[in-house]
């Protein structure tokens, strides 16, 4: 019996060493994706703004201006 329970305890600590490493391995790919989230949001940001600045043109002078 105390053979089986050592047995246990050995398999789970080798379990629990596999579900830091994929917690850390997910909070690694998470800070990722913020990272390139954040990156690219100011990017949008400025073609959007400008975008906007160019149709607010056009509809205010009724001509075609070239954005």
């Amino acid at each position: 019996m105390l053979g089986y329970l050592r047995k246990i305890s050995t398999t789970a600590k080798d379990r629990g060493a596999s579900a830091v490493e994929y917690g850390l391995l997910v909070a690694a790919i998470a800070a990722v994706i913020v990272g390139v989230v954040f990156g690219l949001g100011q990017i949008v940001k400025t073609a959007f703004n400008h975008t906007a600045t160019c149709i607010s043109t056009a509809s205010a002078s009724n001509n075609n201006p070239t954005c």
